[in-house]
This record gives structure tokens, C-alpha cells and sequence, in this order.
């Protein structure tokens, strides 16, 4: 086992974290006060070839692995918990069912500007009553054909909501029911929606807890016309494709754990060697020290689990479990040791001039985003059971 990381992800780790440094951290706590969306740094990141990085050059991607997008997401994340969730809703949910799924004329169009990061994606998924529960989806999408001649569109109404980079996105991919299986159950399907679209458009973005400059919201169809050719696959493949998208989105949610856990821990080590009571650093008391040492182990074993994910991933292996693992111990990780970084900081912790509360108020999603932490442990249960976990 060689657990080195390779001079191409070193390289990328350093561009990455020389460019928040020298670009980004100065602006981050003005964008968080203002909920202020990062358009010119998002921007930015598309130029550096970072909004498409593990999809093939030939669909406007950078041609890395899943590694290097992991390794990307825990370095955004570390520095601004909004900018990793944006680019991580971009590339997993926006970008990868048309890698997926798309057909070569659909990446042609959609997927290399978004890839190349000319154009900002989302995955319209969750409703209000279709959260945990993914096939209660009431969205519907009735097929009309053309009055003269051959062809027809799509006529998509509901509701969508959570929505990450709503408001914010050019194409948005969007689950909708198309009927009823033999079973009775829904079938769904999944469809390419253009912003713009007549009968679409955003309804309110949330005030939220933490992650305050993303753009998080409704959206809605009235009566939305689609395109005969924007269907995403076939009609009723949309939760197989979802499925999909979610085990990959569930390895960057956890790198985006990871880099919180180590925004807190770095905060955390530095503070417990400035800070001095009884005349010495509180570092050099047991009570303090041993919280560091757990931060640290904690983070370290999360980083691996959710490394180990994505090259399994990259390696063409099973990865469902490994993800769902990764990001259920990274997330519940990423709120013990953020919130042992309030703790180590004592009154200041509780302050904005320190950034350890957000950073404890950033976590909180990971827990709760691409399924919860009972969810994954459902998903967990059933692959190592083989039975049908409720």
C-alpha cells in the first residue's frame, strides 16, 4: 500500500491552496456577512479548469480522477465551506448525470460548458415532500406530442426544493414522474432544464444556518415545455441515474467534511499554542491537549475513508459502500471535532472574529446533504446484510 499522494495531486493540492491563499481568504468573511454569492471567484475557478475536473477532456473536463476532485473539494472546503459546497453541487449533481447519461450531442451542449465552467449546474431532486424519501417525488412530466408533424415536448410541473446554486445555475437537472410502474411504483425520469425556460423559474432562496454564501432555493414549473431531446436518458431511468450521481456526490460531501474538520483543527492547534492561561499555553494542559489529539486523529482516519472511496472509484471497483461509509463517519466527524474547536477557543469561540463557529455552522449540512446520517446508515446496512433494511 503506497499512501502517498502522487506529484499530480501534490501539484494540484499546492495550486489550490496558493490561490485561496493569495485570492480568496480575504473576501470570504465579507460574502458571508452580505450572503453574498462568489460569482467573479466561481468564475475564476472555471478558468483554472476546476469545475470539470474529473470528466474526460473530450466533455470539457480537466481528465483527473475522482482523487483529484476529492483532494479539490477538502481544499476549498478548508478555507470556505460555501465555495466547496458550490463546486461540489456543480460537478456531482450538475455535471455528472450527463457524463452519465447523456447522450453525446446533450454533453456536447450542456456538459462542456458546465465542465469548463462557463455554465454553473444543480440537481433539482429533493421537494417538500420528497426529502429522505426520493420516490415520493410529486414533480410530474406528461409527454405532449406535436400538433403537425412528428416530434412533441415534455410539459414539466412542481416543485423543487434545497436546491443548491438555485438562481445561480444554467441548466439545472431535474427528476420528474412520468407514470406509474406495473408495481405501482413511480416512475421516474430525469430531464435537462434550461434557465430561462418559459414556465420555470426560482422561487425563494433559504436563510440558512450556515454556508451563507451559496445560493440555496425553490424551483418551480408551471407548465414548463422541455424539449423532446432533453430527456436524460430514457424515460424512467431517472432513479437509476440518481442513484448514481448520489454515491459519487456522497465522496465529495465527505472531502468537504474533511476540510472543515481541518479549517477547525488547524484554528485549533494554533490557538491552544497563542493562548496563554496560568501563564502557559492552554496547549500544554492535558484537558486541551487531548481534545487536539482526538481533532487530529479523527480528521486523519475521515481523510482516509473518504480517499479510500474515491479510489475505489477511480480503480473501476464497487465503491457504493465505501462512499456511504466515507461520508457518514466524515460528516458526524466534521461536528464532533468543529465543535471541539469552539470548545478549545472557549468564550471566543462563540465570536465571528474567530472562525471556528462558522465553520461548526458550515458542518452541520454535511451531516443532513446527499442523505442523511440515518440514510447512509440504511444504505450501509442493506449492502452488508443483503436485506432490505427499514
Amino acid at each position: 500500500m503506497d499512501f502517498d499522494l502522487s506529484p499530480e495531486h501534490e501539484l494540484l493540492r499546492k495550486t489550490i491552496r496558493d490561490y485561496l491563499a493569495r485570492e480568496v481568504v480575504d473576501k470570504v468573511d465579507e460574502h458571508e456577512r452580505e450572503r453574498q454569492f462568489p460569482t467573479d471567484i466561481v468564475a475564476e475557478l472555471g478558468q483554472m479548469g476546476l469545475l470539470g475536473i474529473p470528466f474526460p477532456e473530450d466533455e470539457g473536463g480537466a481528465g483527473l480522477d475522482t482523487l483529484a476532485y476529492a483532494i479539490a473539494i477538502e481544499e476549498l472546503s478548508r478555507v470556505w465551506g460555501s465555495l466547496g459546497i458550490i463546486v461540489a453541487a456543480h460537478t456531482s449533481l450538475g455535471c455528472n448525470p450527463l457524463h452519465l447519461a447523456g447522450t453525446d450531442a446533450q454533453k456536447e451542449r450542456f456538459l462542456v460548458p458546465m465542465a469548463q465552467g462557463r455554465t454553473l449546474g444543480a440537481f433539482g431532486l429533493t421537494e417538500p415532500e420528497a426529502g429522505s424519501d426520493s420516490g415520493g417525488t410529486r414533480t410530474t412530466a406528461r409527454f405532449e406530442h406535436a400538433k403537425r408533424g412528428n416530434g412533441g415536448h415534455w410539459v414539466i410541473n412542481g416543485r423543487k426544493r434545497f436546491i443548491t446554486n438555485a438562481g445561480q445555475a444554467g441548466t439545472y437537472i431535474v427528476t420528474a414522474r412520468t407514470g406509474d410502474r406495473p408495481d405501482g411504483s413511480p416512475e421516474i425520469s430525469a430531464f435537462i432544464v434550461e434557465a430561462g425556460t418559459p414556465g420555470f423559474v426560482v422561487g425563494r432562496l433559504e436563510e440558512k444556518l450556515g454556508l451563507h454564501a451559496s445560493a440555496t432555493g425553490e424551483l418551480l414549473f408551471e407548465d414548463c415545455q422541455v424539449p423532446a431531446d432533453q430527456i436524460l436518458g430514457a424515460p424512467g431511468e431517472g432513479w437509476k441515474i440518481f442513484l448514481k450521481t448520489l454515491d459519487g456526490g456522497r465522496i465529495s460531501i465527505g472531502a468537504m467534511a474533511v476540510g472543515l474538520s481541518q479549517a477547525a483543527l488547524d484554528a485549533s492547534v494554533q490557538y491552544a499554542r497563542d493562548r496563554k492561561q496560568f501563564g502557559k499555553p492552554i496547549g500544554s494542559f492535558q484537558g486541551v491537549a487531548f481534545m487536539i489529539a482526538d481533532m487530529a486523529t479523527e480528521v486523519e482516519a475521515a481523510r482516509a475513508m473518504v480517499w479510500r472511496a474515491a479510489w475505489l472509484k477511480d480503480q473501476g471497483k464497487d465503491y457504493s459502500t465505501a462512499a456511504a461509509q466515507g461520508k457518514l463517519f466524515a460528516s458526524e466527524v466534521s461536528q464532533r471535532v468543529t465543535n471541539w474547536g469552539v470548545q478549545v477557543h472557549g468564550g471566543y469561540g462563540y465570536v465571528e472574529e474567530y472562525k471556528v463557529e462558522r465553520f461548526m455552522r458550515d458542518a452541520k449540512l454535511t451531516e443532513i446533504g446527499e442523505g442523511t446520517s440515518q440514510i447512509q446508515r440504511l444504505v450501509i446496512g442493506r449492502q452488508i446484510l443483503g436485506l432490505r433494511v427499514e
